[in-house]
Parts: C-alpha cells; sequence; structure tokens
C-alpha cells in the first residue's frame, strides 16, 4: 500500500497526486527569513582540525572522518536562547556505524549539570536509508533519555537540507526545511529537566560503531572513507551569554529573547501543525513517550495522542517493526540503553 496516500487520504483528491514532500512543505509555508553567518565569523574548529575543511568564500564547511579521527566544529559563543540551523548533506553509500550530530550542549562547562538538544543522524549500510533522532536534556537528565526517532521523506545524501533548533524560554521545535517535526512545551513539572543555561552550538561526524546502526551489529568501514559531511548556510540567532555570569541572563537579554520570540518560525501555525502531523504519521518509529517500559507514567512534557499511541507497542516501537539500541555518545558519554535492530524500515 502506498503510505502517503493513506496519511493524506481525508484531503482534496488533487493533493494525493503530489508528492509528499511539496505538500509538507505547502503546509509549512514560505522558506524562513534567515541571515546567514560566514564560519570564520561565529565558529571555530572543535576537534580533528586538519579534518574540518573550509570553502573559499568562509560559507560552507566540510567534516571528515576518517580511520585516524572524525571531526567538529563549535560556536565561538555560548547563547541564552535561540536559532541555530545549517544546510547540511550527509555522507552517501555505506555509512554504518557513523553519526552526524548537530545539536547544541553545555556539557564542557556544566559537565554534571548539562543541556542538549539534538539532532543525531545515524547511518546505514548500502542500500538502506539514513534515519535520525532528535533528543532533549536539561540539568543533566541523561538517565531520562526523551529520545524521538524518525525516518526522512527524502535522500539526505543528494541535496542539501536546513536542520534547525529552536530554543525559547517556553519551547522547543525542531524543524526540517520549514517542517515542525517536534515540539517541546515547559511545564512546571519538567523543572530542572528543560534546558535553561547558555549553550553552544556544535556539529560533529564521528565513529558511532558501538550503537549507530542496528545496535552496533554493523561497524564503520574505514573502506569507503573519508567519510564527508557539508555544512553550509550556517544561521546563529540569539543572545551571547556568559554561563557564569552575575547578571541575570533573562535580564540582559530580555530585548533579544522577544525579538527571538517573535520571529515567523517561533510559531507552530495550524498549517505547520498539520504538517508536523502527518510528518509524525508517517516517519516517527519510536517515542519515548509512548514507551511505557521505560516510563510507566510518561515524561510531563508528553502530549499523548491516541492516533499515534495505537501504533506504538508498549516499548514506545511501532507495532510492525523498528526497534532501538541507545549506548554511548560523544566522548564516551553513555544514555539509558534504547534498541535499534531493525534495517527493514
Amino acid at each position: 500500500m502506498d503510505h502517503s496516500l493513506r496519511c493524506f487520504g481525508t484531503l482534496p483528491k488533487l493533493s494525493i497526486l503530489l508528492p509528499l514532500s511539496l505538500l509538507l512543505f505547502t503546509f509549512a509555508n514560505a522558506a524562513f527569513d534567515l541571515a546567514t553567518i560566514p564560519f570564520n565569523d561565529a565558529y571555530s574548529p572543535l576537534f580533528g582540525d586538519a579534518n574540518v575543511v573550509r570553502s573559499d568564500d568562509g560559507n560552507a564547511v566540510k567534516l571528515l572522518l576518517d580511520r585516524f579521527t572524525g571531526s567538529g566544529f563549535i560556536s565561538s559563543s555560548m547563547y541564552q536562547y535561540g536559532f541555530f540551523s545549517a544546510k547540511i548533506k550527509l555522507p552517501s553509500n555505506y555509512t554504518a556505524g557513523i553519526c552526524v550530530a548537530f545539536y547544541t550542549s553545555n556539557g564542557d562547562v556544566f559537565e554534571k549539570a548539562h543541556d542538549e538538544l539534538d539532532f543525531e543522524f545515524l547511518g546505514n549500510i548500502a542500500g538502506k536509508p539514513w534515519r535520525f533522532q532528535t533528543n532533549l536534556y536539561g540539568n543533566g537528565s541523561t538517565n531520562r533519555g526523551r529520545e524521538e526517532r524518525y525516518r526522512l521523506w527524502f535522500d539526505p545524501t543528494k541535496e542539501y537540507h536546513r536542520y534547525s533548533i529552536l530554543w525559547t524560554a517556553t519551547n522547543v521545535i525542531f524543524y526540517i526545511d520549514e517542517v515542525p517535526i517536534r515540539e517541546i512545551l515547559r511545564s512546571e513539572e519538567m523543572g530542572g529537566d528543560y534546558p535553561s543555561k547558555p549553550m553552544s552550538l556544535y556539529a560533529t561526524i564521528w565513529d558511532a560503531s558501538n550503537w549507530a546502526t542496528s545496535g552496533g551489529k554493523y561497524k564503520v568501514n574505514y573502506k569507503y572513507a573519508p567519510f564527508v559531511t557539508e555544512f553550509k548556510d550556517l544561521v546563529l540567532k540569539g543572545c551571547s551569554a556568559d554561563p557564569i555570569q552575575e547578571i541575570s541572563g533573562d535580564e540582559a537579554c530580555s530585548g533579544q529573547h522577544a525579538d527571538l520570540e517573535a520571529q515567523d518560525y517561533a510559531t507552530v501555525t495550524p498549517l505547520r501543525r498539520l504538517a508536523m502531523r502527518r510528518f509524525r504519521q508517517r516517519y516517527m518509529y519510536y517515542s519515548y513517550c509512548y514507551d511505557t517500559l521505560r516510563y510507566t507514567v510518561p515524561p510531563p512534557e508528553c502530549v499523548i495522542v491516541p492516533s499515534e499511541k495505537q501504533r506504538f507497542k508498549e516499548t514506545g516501537r511501532l507495532r510492525f517493526g523498528g526497534s532501538h539500541r541507545r549506548q554511548s555518545r560523544r566522548r564516551g558519554r553513555t544514555t539509558t540503553p534504547v534498541e535499534d535492530t531493525d534495517q527493514d524500515m
């Protein structure tokens, strides 16, 4: 069965003849008005400096993974809330065991109480698509993973797509192009689990052979190296903040916070919400909110959608396949394991 037709069966008949991506983009409206920043103006290499290759015009950068090292870059400043975005093209062919991450974190400053917002792209064996996950941590809550995992409606190795994280005092939104794929609303019940301290923007490519593909069954094969991830049209919009400053970040950044929250991308409009619902119906294959084996009571930010819930087993996985393992992460940090052993989705 054509699942895209099933998902869009309630739309006008003409719409089911259109590509799914076109429908999603139509729902999400026009492209965001974004001001890009040259790499040298706002970022610097994090590790594997020789594998951080900048374009001649300074507007793009390649991150390489070879048998010697991965690589990464970091923003020059930390930000108290912001919009973090880049157009990214992922490596092609055999990419099993590879993790490409685009994320915000303050783990280098608050090692035991860090905050983090993640896009993590998980490589695959030849002929199988990339998958990806989003996650959120606040105040060192790594034992309470909030993973969601998804597939994409396009081949991320063929052309660039924009991936964005909006982080405000009240909500977090993950975007692909102009399509919101996940929103977390802050609540009092979340307490310190909601990220609230200044964070830097990071991008990395690294060897995650022990967990990234089928729970570590398939490793990085360096016969295909170097693996190259490309970034361009980078965006940083937020209030630069000192994580240990005496003046409250909210007080010093109030004007920039108001400007951030007034941007078009800070609101999930009804059309975008429909696009998000369609994406989640069609492409989300794991959600911690429905994993009753991990959480007998869903975490407070979970919004249980009956039409979503009935699709998932008590493990949080789809009833017809899709599973997870989550073991190690960048720089050796570990979280609660979540299996991912299915390769046919």
